[in-house]
């Protein structure tokens, strides 16, 4: 009968089925099978709402919406170019650091390929860089920002962890500093290639501190977002939920009364796209609760405890082969679907090789911001294709370059934890 279930689920996501009803489906099952009430999913829906951090997720992701929304990336792209356009190779680096930066506060990849590939990707082939290099550029750097404040896939992998109770144990606020250092890593790296790539008098203009005075008056509402949250978190002033309340009510304010940049009478339909997107991040998270206590009643985790251990050596064999696990995860699942699916699963066989789980967490996260723009269904991919009128294959060529030197970050993220742990 298990086999039947089965086989009618995968046939199923092979036709298209939402995935929160198949881990809901598996949810019921597994419930029934243990002798447990129906009730049970239910409950674990209840349970959100016992999660004050959890709050943290709809109000930045409303505050990325609105900065997307509004005339923030122009301001962005000009103040960074302003400040470092005048390198040789500047270009590359302020597009990288233009993604990055609006990827940690809209939460979403592709929202900054829309909003910001738009200028950047004109921009760099007017200065003569190559369009393949241009093209990989625009679609890696999308994910760029996923490590930094205040990433929803840090915030979401924090309370996936917070439900595990490891020890030691796991706080938004950890992961919000674990993810620097890493994440400066990449950008760095990738500057430095792009650098290296830049034609000769790519963007030979002088610095003009006259211009930087301008950009940074221009910018000055979108300038003081990260104190908000870095500083108002660590100076001990609030939670980072009461962070994200404030940075959601500074930016409709400056949107919205201010700049007057979203009329008042878009934000219903603003509001509601923002929170279709939170709505499935919930709805996922809520059944894989219930399927996270099936599993772990099942000693399912502790079952791939020994048999992991029984076939791999030590932690370092172990890191390498997750590595390559979270990769082919990336190029198959979103990372809100695989953060609220596996890491319930990977947190007890990483605690058994003794890996703190902050730093599974950023090596998490950083295979799947690979996996962003890795095919077969990398999504960066398909955006990209879309918003540059570009064939896939011709951006997955592209963005080979990009794709083996972040790899090669990952790697040294992996098997170096004091690059994510040192400064917690």
């Amino acid at each position: 009968m298990s086999w039947l279930l089965g086989s009618v689920l995968l046939l199923l996501a092979l036709l298209g089925a939402p995935l929160f009803a198949l881990i809901a489906a598996l949810a019921f099952l597994g419930m029934r099978a243990a002798g447990y009430d129906d009730t049970g999913v239910a409950a674990e829906f209840y349970r959100l709402t016992e999660m004050p951090v959890l709050i943290a997720i709809p109000l930045f992701t409303l505050a990325g919406y609105l900065l997307s929304e509004s005339k923030a990336p122009q301001r962005l792209v000009r103040l960074t170019e302003a400040l470092l356009g005048w390198l040789h190779g500047g270009l590359a680096i302020v597009a990288l650091l233009a993604c990055a930066i609006f990827t940690a506060f809209t939460g979403a990849s592709g929202v900054t390929i829309v909003a910001i590939g738009g200028l950047l990707l004109p921009a760099l082939q007017q200065a003569r860089y190559p369009d393949r290099f241009s093209l990989g550029l625009i679609t890696t750097s999308g994910s760029l920002g996923l490590l930094f404040v205040p990433s929803v896939p840090l915030i979401l992998y924090g309370i996936v962890a917070q439900q595990m109770g490891t020890t030691p144990s796991v706080s938004i606020d950890d992961m919000f500093l674990a993810g620097i250092l890493p994440g400066l890593l990449m950008i760095g790296v990738l500057a430095a290639y792009g650098m290296w790539k830049a034609p000769p008098r790519a963007h030979d203009q002088p610095f003009s501190g006259r211009e930087a005075r301008s950009a940074i008056w221009d910018a000055r509402f979108e300038l003081p977002l990260p104190l908000i949250v870095l500083g108002g978190v660590y100076g001990g002033y609030f939670a980072a939920s009461e962070a994200a309340a404030v940075t959601a009510f500074y930016v409709l304010a400056v949107t919205v009364f201010i700049r007057r940049e979203i009329a008042f009478a878009a934000l219903p339909a603003l509001i509601r796209e923002a929170m279709m997107l939170v709505g499935a991040i919930l709805l996922i998270l809520g059944v894989s609760l219930a399927l996270t206590n099936v599993i772990v009643d099942a000693e399912i985790p502790a079952r791939l405890v020994r048999w992991v251990n029984a076939h791999v050596a030590n932690k370092w064999t172990f890191l390498l082969l997750l590595n390559g696990f979270l990769i082919v995860l990336g190029m198959l699942l979103d990372i809100f679907s695989a953060t609220v699916l596996v890491v319930p699963i990977l947190l007890p066989i990483a605690l058994h090789y003794g890996i703190h789980p902050v730093h599974l967490g950023i090596i998490f996260l950083a295979n799947m911001q690979i996996g962003y723009f890795t095919p077969p269904v990398g999504m960066n991919l398909f955006i990209a294709s879309y918003r540059f009128n570009t064939p896939v294959l011709a951006l997955v060529r592209s963005c080979l370059p990009f794709f083996w030197l972040l790899l090669a970050c990952v790697l040294l993220i992996t098997y170096w934890p004091g690059l994510s742990l040192a400064l917690l």
